[in-house]
């Protein structure tokens, strides 16, 4: 930054006007005040270090220091203690309500003054929650709620809350939710957002058609997790490099559209008491693909979610052949995907290459990180 000194110096020996010298100083300003918004700063690492990650590693900006720990423990306890003593005296929509003005008001000095990484996650996550909760049950009619109230004491899905109710918090937390992006610029807060709209849509459409099973739920789920993986992938490739805000947005994006997307995919296979090997091929297949998407967008949200899918369908397979006893089938199916986890980290890089010359050169160089992982 030019200092105020040598742009004095500059006005006097004309090199600048006094309103260029101006125009300046306003400048240098307005960028301060832009970086100071943005959040959170990355982590400091040896150079060396940051080019050899950036290569294949999905650097996520999440821990600062141990303060954001220390802080985080605090915000826990402090709002457990307020949830309990609001509850008890005003009940549990005021409860809700309380704690996302808490979470905004601890937002603003550990977030936007502090800049704290971890603190700022949870303090969003208990901001959105909170808002949903409190909105939720303010709209949602006495019969309706002592309805919800029953069906929470033996839970049995999300689907059975009252869809009109849950449409207006779905929407109102998306608003909640922008309006908390452009005071704190958290990057979470984009898939939180998106999380509450995707609830708004299927509560709108069971709203519509109340007769709603569980499969459609399952393709309702689907569309809403190709549409977020749409929009994380919008973020991805406009910064390739892997260099920006925009990359953290698109983490978090890719880690709420992967169980939208695999478990519907794969619901239609699943029979827990007895999956037949037709199915557990099924699974292993769509884990498959799931591999190579994940290897070609550098992201690997999908194989996470996957996992325990794999592990069922590998399970299933195993005890079909009887050349495992019962007894270690649990130890084998996790001892299998460990190998199969280390192995394809090892092999990243290498296999990312492979796939990265098949695609269409126009869409490989606009995947993260292509000049360099195919020079």
């Amino acid at each position: 930054m030019i200092s105020d000194e040598v742009l004095a110096l500059a006005t006097l020996r004309g090199v600048v006007t006094p309103e260029q010298a101006e125009a300046l100083r306003g400048l240098a300003r307005s960028e301060i005040e832009a970086d100071r918004a943005d959040l959170p700063p990355p982590p400091s690492m040896p150079a060396a270090v940051a080019a050899a990650d950036s290569v294949d590693d999905e650097n996520l900006r999440f821990i600062t220091s141990f303060a954001d720990i220390f802080v985080t423990i605090g915000i826990a306890l402090f709002s457990w203690a307020v949830a309990d003593i609001v509850a008890h005296y005003l009940g549990e929509t005021a409860k809700w309500g309380v704690l996302a003005v808490a979470a905004w008001g601890l937002a603003e000095f550990f977030t936007r003054r502090r800049r704290m990484a971890l603190p700022s996650i949870v303090l969003l996550l208990l901001f959105v929650a909170a808002a949903f909760n409190f909105v939720l049950g303010f709209v949602t009619p006495d019969d309706a709620g002592a309805y919800l109230v029953r069906r929470f004491q033996h839970f049995g899905g999300w689907m059975h809350w009252d869809p009109r109710s849950a449409l207006i918090a779905g929407l109102a937390t998306a608003a909640l939710a922008a309006l908390h992006y452009w005071r704190f610029r958290v990057p979470i807060t984009l898939a939180a957002g998106c999380g509450a709209l995707s609830v708004a849509f299927v509560a709108s459409v069971h709203w519509l058609d109340p007769s709603l099973g569980g499969d459609r739920y399952n393709i309702l789920l689907l569309l809403c997790g190709i549409g977020v993986f749409a929009l994380a992938m919008r973020f991805d490739m406009s910064d390739p490099a892997r260099q920006t805000r925009r990359t953290d947005i698109a983490f978090w994006l890719h880690l709420l559209a992967a169980p939208l997307i695999v478990h519907p995919l794969i619901a239609a296979y699943m029979n827990y008491e007895m999956l037949g090997t037709r199915a557990a091929f099924g699974i292993l297949g769509i884990f498959l693909i799931f591999a190579v998407v994940s290897l070609a967008i550098d992201r690997r949200a999908l194989l996470v979610s996957g996992l325990t899918y794999a592990g069922i369908a590998f399970s299933a397979l195993i005890r079909q052949t009887g050349l495992v006893d019962f007894t270690r089938l649990t130890s084998i199916t996790v001892l299998t995907l460990g190998l199969f986890i280390l192995l394809l980290s090892a092999g990243w890089r290498p296999l990312r290459n492979t796939i990265l010359r098949l695609l269409p050169p126009a869409l490989a160089q606009r995947l993260p990180h292509p000049r360099s992982q195919m020079s």
